[in-house]
This record gives C-alpha cells, structure tokens and sequence, in this order.
C-alpha cells in the first residue's frame, strides 16, 4: 500500500495536478472571504472563516473529482490495470494507497488556509476575537467532507476508463448526497419522508459541524459514507473475476 501511496504522490506533484488543484482551492476561497462584498470579511466586519467553511464544499464539489478521476481510468486507459492487479498486492491495499493518496492532496489544499485563520485571529477586536473551538469543529466537518467525495471520486474511477466520464459521475453523486437530498425532501412528494431525506444528505451532518456540534453520529455517517463508497469499489475490481 505504501508502494502505491508513494507512487500516487509523486505522481500528482511530478505533474501540474497537485500545484492546480491547492492554487484553484486557495484563490477561490480567498476570493469568498477577503474579495467578493457578499461574503467578504471587510465587508461585513465580522472576524470569522465563515466563508471558506459555506463555499468549500462547492470548491471541492469540482476539484476532488478532478484529483480522484485520474486514479482507477488513466490505469485502464493505458493499459497498466492489468499489471497492477497482478502485483501482490491485495485489492484494499491498491484502493487503500490511492484514497489516501488523494485524501493526502485534499490535506495540502486545506493546510495553507490556516494563513486565514491566522489573519482574521488577529483582525478580530480585541485580537483573537474568534471562536478557535467552532472553527476547529468546522475544519474536521470539511476534512471529512472532503474524505467523503475522495471515496465517491475513487469509485466514479473504477468504473470506467475515460476521465471525463469519471469526473462528470463523481461531480453527480457528490452533488446529489450533499445537496441533492435536501432538495428532493423539499418535493410534496417526499413529505411523510422528508425529514429521512433530510438527514441522508451530506450537508445536513456537515453544518452540524460546522455549528461546532462534534457529535459522534455525525462523524460516524462521514465514516459510513466513506467505506460503503470504497467497498464498492472493491467489488467493482472484483468483479473482473467473475
């Protein structure tokens, strides 16, 4: 598994995928929370991270698939699938050093805008007039988040060869568990099960956390989420021995 990791890593940062990805993130989160009026912190005067925790989910919506598309396609599209899947390795440890590679990525992207956090702690009136605990809470509410569509992105992968194809169905199935939901428990049609639908989507467990609720249900539906998704990625490559 480490074997693959390594490879993985080197892999996004000998090319422009790593460098793209943590500038796109990072640009666009500025952008939310220092520059657009809607949602600037000079704008409204409150010093908090709001913003990169409202628009990162949506910043990651289109990124991670963008990290993760290449992982399982660009192996069968070059003909290597085969090759990897007689190494000895086990299947988990293939998946395994992928996920985690990818995961490693979506960590990088978020570990520089600690710098955010860092000015607006000290943009607050007094200095640190910033509620550290919430914004702890938030930032494993978003890791977990992004966990959950890296396990989506690897799935979207395994399945089919072509990278565009991966990344448009990871996009979809990201889109529909994390807002989705939410939207269908709106139709008249779901009224008796709304309130089910409600709490099947990513959102609603993510802006719990983000309120600074750490609640072990919570976390356990982020974990659930993530080992269904890999899971299913297993017998997708299991089944070439059917």
């Amino acid at each position: 598994m480490l074997s693959i990791f390594r490879k993985e890593i080197n892999s996004f940062f000998n090319s422009l995928i790593a460098y793209l990805v943590i500038s796109v993130f990072l640009t666009l989160i500025g952008l939310f929370l220092w520059v657009f009026p809607e949602s600037s912190v000079f704008e409204f005067g409150f010093a908090d991270l709001e913003s990169l925790f409202a628009y990162g989910p949506i910043a990651f919506l289109l990124l991670i698939p963008a990290i993760t598309m290449r992982t399982f396609a660009e192996e069968k599209r070059e003909g290597t699938m085969e090759l990897l899947l007689t190494r000895p390795v086990k299947d988990w440890e293939i998946i395994l050093g992928k996920y985690l590679s990818s995961l490693a990525l979506v960590l990088f992207s978020l570990m520089p805008t600690l710098i955010y956090y860092y000015s607006v702690y000290h943009l607050g009136s007094p200095v640190g007039n910033i509620d550290s605990a919430a914004v702890f809470s938030s930032y494993i509410g978003l890791f977990l988040l992004g966990a959950v569509f890296t396990s989506i992105g690897i799935f979207a992968s395994a399945i089919t060869r072509n990278q565009i194809v991966a990344f448009i169905i990871a996009v979809l199935l990201c889109y529909t568990l994390y807002d989705g939901m939410a939207r269908a428990a709106s139709v008249n049609f779901w009224a008796a099960q709304a309130n089910i639908l409600v709490k099947l989507g990513l959102s609603y467990h993510y802006e719990a956390l983000s309120r600074g609720l750490i609640d072990s249900r919570n976390v356990l539906y982020f974990l659930s989420i993530i080992f269904i998704m890999l899971l299913s990625t297993r017998l997708v490559l299991g089944s070439r021995k059917w």
